[in-house]
């Protein structure tokens, strides 16, 4: 398709991702990904036509009125949806391929100041949620979800969720169902519930010698192994 075409494609593209989109004026004065996008368009155009000058002096501009920064040199495929957009970054060797949804905050970047691949792949159908890093040349796979807030420094495979600090992957397997963050785990949480239990059956076990007890203790610690492993995966 053509670049004014691939425009079209992203106007109609809002309608289908933002329920509250109810006229062409909310779309016009409310929506700065998506114009985002569209400038990116025309600026990405000119820069592998080398007028790169020109490209960067555009994506500058719609930098400051849209809070959105893009580098021209950035690949980004069809129907890439930047929902609320403001603060989102996208690196100069950033790949988002078709149909990737992207909330606000969002920073594809990078981890090293070397030439060549040094942002992220965001596969077919990904969606990346608020305030998500996603750093270094790393693959995240098609239909994977990233948690609000996650920082990703590790490849994520196809149709799984990860979440955290760094991001560990929680869920795998083609899952398409929409990214529900009120249903995302607090691995926080089931930490300092796993120590808790831990040290109320230790407690127990220095007060009386109860066998029962003990199976309670090698249960739990298999629960932990299992959950060490998870988090090094």
């Amino acid at each position: 398709m053509g670049i004014y075409a691939d425009i079209k494609e992203d106007f109609v593209n809002a309608y289908k991702n933002d329920p509250a989109l109810n006229s062409r004026v909310d779309f016009l004065f409310n929506y700065p990904g998506v114009w985002a996008i569209a400038w990116y368009r025309i600026a990405h155009k000119l820069h592998t036509n080398n007028f790169k000058r020109l490209a960067r002096m555009i994506m500058g501009i719609n930098q400051i009125l849209t809070n959105i920064d893009i580098h021209p040199a950035a690949q980004i495929g069809s129907r890439v949806f930047i929902d609320h957009g403001f603060g989102v970054v996208i690196g100069q060797t950033a790949i988002v391929e078709d149909d990737v949804l992207i909330y606000q905050g969002v920073t594809l970047g990078g981890v090293s100041l070397t030439q060549g691949k040094r942002h992220p792949t965001i596969k077919k159908g990904a969606v990346i949620g608020a305030g998500a890093k996603i750093l270094g040349n790393i693959v995240i796979g098609e239909y994977a979800k990233i948690g609000a807030n996650s920082v990703v420094v590790k490849a994520v495979p196809d149709g799984s969720t990860a979440i955290g600090i760094p991001a560990h992957v929680i869920q795998k397997g083609r899952n398409q169902e929409p990214l529900m963050h009120n249903m995302l785990p607090d691995i926080n949480k089931e930490m300092f519930e796993y120590l808790l239990k831990r040290v109320a059956i230790l407690e127990h076990i220095l007060v009386e010698d109860n066998k029962k007890l003990l199976e309670e203790d090698l249960e739990l610690e298999n629960i932990y192994e299992a959950f060490i492993r998870a988090m090094k995966n």
